[in-house]
């Protein structure tokens, strides 16, 4: 005989749990303390089992009903309902377990940090994790579509921040792309938002390129007075044009001084491939004296307060500010620009040679690879001549004889 509301409500609590059956399996349990719970009784694979429906009077009798019913129907299908449940409760587990932050720090502890990325990389990447965290770091990576992504994406550009919002987007994708590898998700939906985004307008770094105004700024450099390892970045930084940060990360086992070299380790490169470059005779007289401050173990440009780590990103653009250049004159990537303009229009360099210099990829997998053999002999001879075109314009000569 089926149940009925005021049976139910009148059902007491007794010493032990009793049972009070509806009808087509559905059942009440009363337990001791008075709790009513719904249960569901059926058959599968030859077991009996119990499937928990809710608790009366949260869950009515006709909505305990209409429950058995659906879970019978699965019943008949050939699904059991009790382990489609327990599946679901893992997969929302697993869900809040494996949320864009969480996958997104496993990416940069457990894959990022074993390549041996820079430290700059790792800082950026962490920073692009702040700017998505409001938006979607706690939802769980495989909730996160093409819409939700680009609502993140376009908060940022809404802010003018159109560069880091195509930034963010590259480091999402990477991060899908591990999640996926990991089983945590099943696409990448940043893949189709690239046409969405603004393009932000190409960045061209502030650089001199004009052989009398170049002069102008190595004797400003040689007139300036700071603390001595600035001095020191200021004035080989035009010599070497190597990137900023390949700069101030530069360790003191990294010279060869026999072979006056200087090899920067991968890790720090930022096409990720070892960079080795020839020193000129007056490079390594400057270091020879920087070493003498600095001492020799650890960074050749460390920081004003420790030496444990390297000199600030912004040190030489503020050292050129404080000289009296502004930002649309002179930056410290800029110095790569300048090499590289006044050695090719020298007409005495292969522009090969200049772009492993400038340790430049290149979409030709040949001219890619690097290739000692073919370059190293010039870029040597380069690496001199250079030097010596700089001595020379610091006094005032500008001609490009070799």
């Amino acid at each position: 005989m089926s149940l009925n509301v005021q049976e139910i409500k009148g059902f007491r609590a007794a010493d032990k749990s009793y049972k009070k059956y509806d009808s087509r399996g559905l059942l009440l349990l009363v337990k001791p303390n008075g709790s009513k719970l719904w249960y569901f009784k059926y058959r599968f694979g030859g077991k009996e089992k119990k499937l928990p429906i809710g608790a009366f009077p949260e869950v009515s009798l006709s909505q305990a009903r209409q429950l058995r019913d659906r879970a019978r129907l699965k019943v008949t299908d050939g699904i059991d309902p009790m382990l489609e449940r327990k599946r679901k409760k893992a997969r929302i587990k697993l869900g809040a377990e494996n949320t864009f932050e969480v996958i997104a720090n496993k990416y940069i502890d457990e894959k990022m940090v074993p390549e041996g990325r820079a430290e700059a990389t790792l800082r950026k990447a962490r920073w692009f994790l702040e700017l998505l965290k409001p938006a979607i770091g706690n939802m769980p990576i495989n909730d996160v579509d093409p819409q939700l992504m680009l609502a993140a994406l376009k908060k940022l550009e809404a802010k003018g921040n159109l560069e880091t919002a195509k930034k963010c987007r590259s480091f999402a994708s990477r991060v899908f792309r591990y999640g996926a590898a990991l089983g945590q998700c099943q696409t990448d939906p940043t893949s189709i938002l690239q046409g969405a985004l603004v393009t932000p307008r190409a960045r061209h770094y502030a650089a001199i390129l004009e052989p009398e105004k170049l002069g102008g700024l190595l004797r400003a450099i040689d007139d300036f007075e700071c603390y001595p390892a600035t001095k020191f970045a200021l004035t080989i930084a035009p010599h070497v044009f190597v990137r900023p940060g390949e700069l101030r990360h530069g360790e003191w086992n990294e010279i060869d001084w026999d072979k006056a070299t200087w090899t920067i380790p991968e890790g720090k490169m930022k096409a990720r491939r070892t960079h080795v470059v020839p020193l000129s005779r007056q490079v390594l007289e400057l270091f020879r004296e920087l070493k003498s401050i600095t001492g020799s173990k650890g960074y050749m440009f460390p920081a004003f307060h420790t030496r444990q780590r390297p000199m600030s990103e912004n040190t030489i653009n503020a050292a050129f500010r404080r000289m009296g250049f502004t930002k649309d004159e002179v930056t410290a990537h800029g110095l790569r620009s300048t090499a590289s303009t006044m050695l090719n229009e020298s007409g005495l360099w292969h522009p090969d040679a200049i772009e492993r210099a400038l340790a430049h990829g290149d979409s030709n997998a040949i001219r890619g690879v690097y290739n000692r053999g073919n370059y190293w002999d010039e870029r040597v001879k380069m690496a001199q001549w250079w030097s010596d075109y700089l001595d020379g314009l610091r006094v005032g000569m500008c001609n490009f004889a070799r």
